[in-house]
């Protein structure tokens, strides 16, 4: 299981006394927090994630995908539909650098999650990353001899959106939606950065507008033996990612969409990366394996103020 890799310190949300719910969910632990007097809307909220989950997990053995890649036809439902949709954009999206059909790897040879085993080169070399293999309409899906989903790239923002829009349905204007790095603050919010190398965090800073969706993807949580086997696979080269130990974006459109871009940023080469983000009008702040620190030029858009604790730059920028 996988802790955040975003921690949300403070929630400027001071003037509602809040009530904060876990559970496991997801592969993590999924994590609303609400005013008191909404404290009747987190049972639904959970229940959402708890269909998402039956609907995307490659784990659950009655959830949509789990069957898909195990019977190899699914009849869908609607969220495992849109889930699927939704992947068919990002693959073109990210130029096939976000690709489901990774799960030949992550779940076919790694089994990350399960009974984790290291593969040999060969193996990978061998493994069906071809998105054609997947064939799906409103109604079902199916699969070709070798292809295997995978949606863990997308499915926690998936989680974060369906809840979001309960909640916005429901006039609740304050609040924090949490599943491991994938994250909406309603409100405003106080957050840092994970240390992607050891304790403590690299950064914190100030969401600039309410409704502000933030995902980091790391390196440095799910892996075998050493990040050098980790789950973030290049579909291209059917290997683990070596360049970025963190990724955080951030946005004013939906945790889905930066789930995945941000999924799709950590296979890419730095120059390859920044350009593919700047493209897509979200903010950034990347951390290299090496230690060396990006930000977007537009991250003012997305932060009243971005302080650094630990490495160079140190200190605050504000605007």
């Amino acid at each position: 299981m996988r802790a955040s890799v975003l921690l949300v310190l403070l929630s400027s949300l001071l003037f509602s006394e809040m009530l904060e719910r876990t559970q496991v969910l997801m592969g993590t632990y999924a994590n609303i927090t609400l005013p008191k007097k909404e404290a009747s809307f987190l049972q639904k909220s959970f229940e959402i994630l708890h269909a998402v989950e039956h609907a995307l997990s490659s784990y659950e053995e009655k959830a949509d995908i789990y069957r898909l890649n195990h019977d190899r036809t699914v009849r869908l439902t609607p969220y495992s539909y849109e889930a699927l949709a939704l992947s068919k954009k990002y693959y073109k999206k990210s130029d096939g650098y976000f690709d489901i059909a990774v799960g030949s790897i992550t779940k076919g040879l790694y089994k990350f999650g399960e009974d984790e085993r290291l593969v040999s080169e060969d193996d990978l070399n061998r493994a069906n990353t071809d998105i054609r293999g997947l064939h799906f309409n409103r109604k079902k899906a199916w699969l070709d001899e070798g292809t295997i989903i995978d949606l863990g790239g997308m499915g926690k923002g998936f989680g974060v959106d369906k809840v979001t829009q309960y909640l916005h349905e429901q006039n609740i204007t304050e609040g924090i939606i949490a599943l491991s790095g994938d994250i909406r603050c309603l409100d405003i919010c106080t957050m840092a950065i994970q240390n992607p190398f050891g304790e403590g965090t690299v950064a914190e800073f100030v969401t600039k507008e309410p409704n502000t969706a933030i995902s980091t993807s790391g390196n440095y949580r799910r892996y075998i033996e050493s990040t050098k086997h980790n789950h973030l696979i290049d579909p291209k080269k059917r290997a683990s990612q070596q360049l970025f130990a963190s990724i955080t974006l951030l946005s004013h459109g939906d945790n889905s969409d930066i789930d995945a871009y941000a999924t799709a940023a950590s296979v890419m080469t730095l120059e390859k990366a920044r350009s593919f983000l700047d493209s897509i009008d979200v903010g950034y702040v990347l951390i290299t394996n090496g230690g060396d620190q990006y930000v977007s030029d537009n991250l003012g858009t997305f932060v009243e103020q971005l302080c650094f604790t630990q490495r160079v730059p140190f200190g605050c920028e504000t605007e």
